[in-house]
């Protein structure tokens, strides 16, 4: 069973972390296993890892929250942009007294979780990169207006959901910008370099097909980015290539990627001084 070297906490807390000038809502599964903590996807909540949690069990310390103005209580901020979301890893961690953590994410979460183990080598014990966090040149000025005009088209039902937590309290506007600069980011020459810094085990779990508005075979190429990282980095290796499309992939998938997580967990175990 998984053990901690950092501190605990014995019994499940639900609260609010202040950050910045906002509050996220956290759930801390407590107890003494390896804390894991899990990013979700651009627009997503922490209802999506269930099943993954399920199906690791109680032998870990799961901490799940929703990003800014994402969920029914995470709250809005003036600050959505990328380095916000890495900041808020940090925030979350503090405040529940958790010195070393895996990281575990999803699509624009697997992207927080790599800079993070990158930026972290001495508080992050590994992470999983679930079909996210991929190297490659995606955006371009066809691609940009494609996302704004994909956005405002959503712009007149999204409001609807918002008070059940299923879209964010954000304008269509910040929502493209979001998806713009996650595009940015993805650019061989920026995330690259981030990918091939990290020196703690990661593992990719990828699915198949196609992702939200996306078309063709363009999700599978840009999937192909990470074929020159895991040749060039040691630590990253890709654990398991799932049927089930980008979507789907934690509510089809969980299995897999809680096989990542026990992979990542053993192998710094073995290796604690790498």
């Amino acid at each position: 069973m998984p053990t901690n070297s950092t501190s605990s906490t014995n019994s499940q807390w639900t609260g609010m972390v202040p950050v910045d000038d906002t509050a996220l809502a956290v759930t801390d599964s407590g107890g003494p296993g390896i804390p894991v903590v899990y990013l979700n996807g651009q627009f997503a909540t922490q209802g999506y890892w269930r099943r993954v949690l399920a199906e690791l069990g109680t032998g870990w310390r799961h901490i799940t929250y929703d990003e800014r103005a994402r969920g029914r209580k995470s709250k809005r901020s003036a600050d959505y942009s990328f380095e916000a979301a890495v900041r808020d890893v940090d925030a979350v961690l503090a405040a529940r007294d958790v010195e070393r953590a895996l990281v575990v994410g999803w699509s624009y979460g697997a992207v927080v979780a790599a800079h993070w183990a990158s930026r972290n080598p001495d508080r992050a014990s590994g992470a999983v990169l679930v079909d996210g966090a991929f190297p490659y040149d995606w955006l371009d000025e066809a691609m940009e207006q494609r996302i704004r005009k994909l956005f405002r088209r959503m712009g007149w039902f999204t409001p609807l959901l918002r008070p059940t937590g299923l879209t964010p309290r954000m304008t269509a506007e910040q929502q493209a910008d979001s998806n713009i600069e996650l595009g940015k980011l993805s650019r061989e020459r920026e995330l690259g370099p981030v990918l091939d810094n990290i020196a703690v085990p990661a593992r990719y779990v990828l699915a198949s097909g196609t992702s939200f508005g996306s078309k063709g075979d363009e999700q599978e190429r840009i999937r192909a980015g990470l074929d020159g990282v895991v040749e060039r980095n040691p630590n990253i290796r890709i654990s398991a290539k799932v049927p089930s499309n980008h979507g789907a992939v934690l509510r089809k998938d969980f299995a897999a990627i809680a096989e990542a997580v026990r992979e990542v967990a053993a192998f710094s175990r073995a290796n604690p001084n790498d």
